[in-house]
């Protein structure tokens, strides 16, 4: 079922959704599933689960002298959707990216998808790789989201990349994007950012999940403005508890966001982690409550693989 049609029948009701991240090739799946068992109680609509990109490793040949390889350390995205979907009887989310895909490629996995009975994608541009500065899109791949929206649209309407067919079972995706409360690391302004946000709806985006905050306010603000340029389909929030010190570091460095106050000055008095775990899992309740009392369609949670906190946060929202 599609996110938006889930949405549509919970009735205002504010449903409970989470994001996963595939585990290293080589580990087993179990681990996987221990950390979303917990979690099922809330009986989630829908699970993403996350793409990651290739990245170079460098494998030592001896004599000083490296081989530089390209490689995933996290495949499986497609397999793990379908063995959640078969195991849970639970719609599943795979997000596709630009970054480290042509549009063959792409082209490929959505009619995987479709053959699997999915029909939600989340559409994302993908990070820069880990060597490079900024993000550069692969020869003959999408170059932006919005881009890669058209071609999943596109797909939606028959239209493959080479060939006009006619088809009788054609795939109807439900296409989420990232939208960004604090706008994205790389767009000069919020209201630049939005616009970005407009054209990718316009393309054929049926719903927006939000990059973390940790500012109630912020949201409140991008919703309203998003409204105002003519955006109406639902904002999901997304929400990552504090778990660690070095989060107070990380989260503004990789994401660009910032952190009140009230919660660094809380991390900042905690012995331990166990501390600041408790700290990110009770201002984590607090959003929630707010955001829930305010009627947001879905919480999305990033779990990053680790439940407990969530499953905390979960038993007292819902």
């Amino acid at each position: 079922m599609k996110v938006t049609q889930h949405i549509e029948d919970a009735k205002e009701k504010t449903l409970f959704s989470f994001e996963i991240i595939p585990p290293q090739k080589g580990k087993s799946i179990q681990e996987l599933y221990d950390n979303i068992d917990p979690l099922m109680e809330f009986k989630p609509p829908f699970i993403d689960v996350t793409t990651s990109r290739e990245e170079f490793i460098y494998i030592d040949k001896g004599n000083g002298l490296l081989d530089k390889r390209l490689t995933r350390m996290r495949p499986g995205t497609l397999g793990i959707c379908a063995s959640i979907k078969h195991k849970y009887n639970v719609d599943t989310i795979p997000h596709v990216l630009c970054g480290g895909f042509t549009k063959e490629e792409t082209e490929y996995l959505l009619v995987d998808c479709h053959y699997l009975g999915i029909d939600n994608v989340m559409a994302l541009r993908g990070d820069a790789m880990k060597d490079e500065q900024y993000f550069i899109p692969k020869q003959g791949g999408n170059d932006f989201a919005v881009d890669l929206v058209k071609q999943i649209y596109q797909l939606n309407n028959g239209k493959y990349l080479h060939d006009v067919m006619e088809v009788d079972n054609k795939s109807n995706f439900c296409i989420g994007v990232a939208g960004y409360p604090e706008k994205h690391l790389e767009s000069p302004s919020l209201q630049s950012d939005l616009k970005r946000l407009k054209e990718k709806v316009d393309a054929g985006a049926d719903y927006v999940v939000t990059q973390m905050f940790f500012d109630n306010a912020k949201y409140f603000e991008f919703v309203a403005k998003a409204r105002e340029m003519g955006i109406t389909v639902p904002i999901i929030p997304g929400i990552k508890p504090i778990a660690v010190q070095r989060h107070l570091q990380i989260l503004p460095q990789i994401f660009r966001i910032d952190l009140p106050e009230d919660l660094i000055h809380a991390v900042d008095q905690c012995k331990n982690n166990a501390d600041i775990r408790q700290v990110g899992i009770e201002w984590a309740i607090q959003q929630s409550l707010e955001l829930k009392a305010a009627g947001v369609p879905v919480l999305h949670y990033y779990s990053m693989g680790k439940s407990e906190n969530i499953r905390q946060i979960a038993s007292k929202v819902f």
